[in-house]
């Protein structure tokens, strides 16, 4: 027979019924198409082919596990209880990271659930699947299923307190901030009370320690801790000292005086002390209110000059003042000085300093003098060479003469006993009480009171110059110690 295109040889003959009119009759009398069917196919050569089969693979996987194991985790590995075996450091990186992206903490049975991303969690998973590639690696089998990796967590505390607070709100009492407030006299600090709430590090510890035991949804009992407030009381007590050192020396100033000071009350009445969110104070002063003050400062900065009076000796230097001199001055240009203040105030500095225009003062010079002519045995009160009063005096007599020359006066005593012994010579004998008004300028020699005679302008004393008490005291309140003596004839 021929071939059957497609097949090898026809070795036998099959019957099938044809479908059609006498397909589904079993003993119809249409005839029976006939079909051939093929010939086995001849044996193929499987030893070249399961060569292929076997030796092609074998080499791609011998090669590719040879590159696998130099990037690959060995097995067995986990990191927080996240197996990362058989995976890159990169992959690892993303299965911890995904682990901590969907954990959760949730606060006591049945108590409200936080995720981690709330708590602010984060791991450093690319430098823990960094470590634990290069400390075990998949061709380093004696590393394979080593101990678990922990995963340090921290929480960014401001939002762990955040999301708890809105979570479970009942676990929180405010903190009282500390306070600072004018008592009428000074600034005083109500110190701050603090609140409790969810110990977050606690928190962070026992969720940590599930995160690292696998769990995803971790059952974290709380545990409560103080809450300071972020006004503290330290805080308020050095905004509280540095305002009270301010108000001890606050005022309008011209130079180094303080020509106009502001009481206490009226500076506290034009400052404001808030506390912001972030703790700390800040203090305002409302130029408004210091612009009545500034109204009134002229009638009590102005002055003409006063001019001052000094006394001194024939070589100028000054022994007394007797009047102080004081410069004239005019307050100058205010429009601004109620809002410098203030923001002199809010700066912590109470010293303002006015703006003037001055007039220097004028000091008269009088160098005095006391100048005595034995001849004519009177006194002359000089002031710059001039004679200004002028009355008789009673000297040393012969046998106990003033002595001549320049002197100064060097002490000054309202009252004494004058007294001198002798055993020899009677006329040194002698006691005199209740001196009154005495200036010594040369030893035991003195001007001073007589209360005793009335024979001045002729010698009657043992050396001093004596005179009318009113007239000694009208030169002991003139001239100071230093004032220059001349005695002469």
């Amino acid at each position: 027979m021929a071939p059957i295109p497609g097949g090898d040889a026809v070795t036998d003959l099959t019957t099938k019924p044809e479908f059609g009119a006498d397909a589904d009759e079993p003993n119809g009398s249409g005839d029976q198409p006939v079909q051939w069917a093929p010939a086995e196919p001849k044996p193929k050569n499987r030893t070249l082919r399961l060569a292929l089969w076997i030796g092609i693979p074998s080499a791609l996987v011998l090669a590719g596990a040879g590159v696998a194991s130099a990037v690959l985790i060995a097995p067995g590995t986990s990191i927080a209880g996240v197996p990362v075996g058989f995976m890159t450091a990169g992959a690892a990186t993303d299965a911890v990271q995904q682990r901590l992206a969907s954990s959760t903490v949730t606060l006591g049975d049945g108590g409200s659930t936080v995720s981690a991303s709330d708590l602010g969690a984060t791991v450093d998973a690319d430098a823990l699947a960094k470590t634990a590639f290069e400390d075990r690696p998949l061709w380093n089998v004696s590393q394979w299923f080593g101990d678990p990796i922990d995963a340090p967590v921290t929480l960014d505390a401001d939002a762990a307190t955040a999301a708890l607070t809105a979570a479970a709100p009942d676990l929180y009492i405010d903190a009282t901030p500390a306070a600072v407030s004018f008592d009428g006299a000074a600034y005083v600090v109500t110190p701050a009370v603090d609140g409790e709430g969810v110990d977050v590090d606690a928190l962070r510890t026992s969720f940590e320690q599930a995160f690292d035991a696998g769990t995803t949804a971790a059952v974290v009992e709380p545990e409560m801790a103080p809450v300071p407030s972020t006004t503290t009381t330290a805080k308020a007590d050095g905004i509280a000292q540095s305002l009270n050192g301010m108000l001890a020396n606050v005022g309008f100033y011209v130079g180094e005086e303080r020509t106009v000071p502001v009481d206490a009350a009226t500076a506290a009445s034009w400052i404001t002390v808030t506390a912001g969110a972030d703790g700390e104070f800040a203090v305002t002063a409302d130029p408004a209110k210091i612009q009545g003050a500034v109204d009134g400062l002229k009638p009590l900065v102005d002055r003409a000059p006063v001019n001052g009076t000094v006394i001194t000796d024939s070589d100028g230097t000054v022994l007394e003042t007797t009047v102080a001199g004081a410069d004239g001055r005019v307050l100058g240009d205010t429009t601004n000085v109620a809002q410098d203040f203030a923001t002199q105030l809010a700066s912590g500095n109470g010293v303002y300093s006015l703006p003037v225009e001055v007039t220097p003062v004028t000091t008269t010079t009088l160098a005095r003098l006391l100048e005595v002519d034995l001849s004519e045995q009177r006194l002359y009160m000089k002031e710059n060479g001039v004679v200004v009063d002028s009355w008789a005096i009673s000297s040393g007599e012969s046998r106990s003469p003033t002595i001549t020359g320049h002197f100064k006066v060097n002490s000054h005593y309202t009252v004494q006993t004058m007294s001198s012994t002798s055993a020899t010579d009677p006329y040194w004998n002698y006691e005199v009480p209740n001196i009154r008004w005495i200036m010594y300028f040369n030893g035991s020699q003195a001007f001073h009171g007589v209360y005793w005679h009335n024979n001045f302008g002729t010698p009657m004393s043992h050396g001093c110059v004596g005179m009318p008490n009113a007239r000694a005291k009208q030169i002991y309140d003139w001239s100071p110690n230093g004032v220059d003596v001349w005695i002469h004839s």
